[in-house]
């Protein structure tokens, strides 16, 4: 499928389907619509598209998997998008919170040249700014131990592992309360109100229960 030459669309509806899978698990055409905020048509016109060039398949409760094709193609773009993040942070010291939209518009324009260089002074591995490792699913997370910050039983000891990275807004708050990937905290109560009241660095904050959710935890040394 190497020779097929791919819009930038279809190039995002790949990772956005990959992505969507990787984050929530099964995927239909109204998560792609929320995940990359487009109408349900475009989706529609979209998925038909990538069902003509065998890039997605489609079975009959409308859940939308990925070709060995597609996967691959998704796999090439995802590495690349990860490998941006890490040069804005680690080499040009953007800010963490703000990588994630630079790479979106950047990964379409790395060459195979500019990719090996990359991996030549980065490494392949490592986890991007916002902690997370390229196909890590939501159920592998698991199995590693690692929870939502939401599910975190009071008074034991956390670390940040991870978190959802593309809501701008809701990194740039993580930024301003100091939550960010290797910081340590705890929750400290769940409240009447569908919030936590978290202790962090000795402060207490308060997070509501949809932006914890957002966050990957694993139990910190006491």
């Amino acid at each position: 499928m190497s020779h097929l030459k791919l819009s930038i669309s279809k190039e995002d509806y790949l990772k956005a389907i990959a992505e969507a899978e990787s984050e929530e698990g099964t995927v239909i055409a109204a998560t792609i619509a929320r995940w990359l905020g487009v109408t349900p048509p475009a989706v529609a016109l979209a998925l038909r598209r990538l069902r003509r060039d065998k890039l997605v398949e489609i079975d009959r409760k409308g859940g939308i998997s990925l070709t060995q094709s597609g996967r691959e193609i998704s796999d090439k773009l995802r590495f690349r998008h990860h490998l941006v993040e890490r040069m804005l942070l680690e080499i040009l010291g953007m800010e963490w919170y703000k990588v994630h939209d630079e790479a979106e518009r950047l990964e379409h324009s790395i060459s195979e040249d500019v990719e090996r260089k990359l991996v030549e002074k980065l490494g392949p591995d490592g986890p991007c700014p916002h902690g997370n490792q390229i196909n890590k699913s939501a159920a592998e997370r698991r199995k590693l131990g690692l929870q939502q910050l939401w599910e975190a039983t009071p008074r034991i000891p956390l670390q940040v592992d991870s978190m959802y990275e593309r809501d701008r807004k809701l990194l740039e708050y993580f930024d301003r309360l100091g939550i960010r990937p290797g910081v340590a905290l705890e929750v400290r109560s769940r409240n009447y109100d569908d919030t936590l009241t978290l202790c962090l660095k000795s402060r207490s904050i308060h997070l509501g229960e949809a932006a914890a959710r957002r966050v990957w935890v694993s139990k910190g040394s006491e």
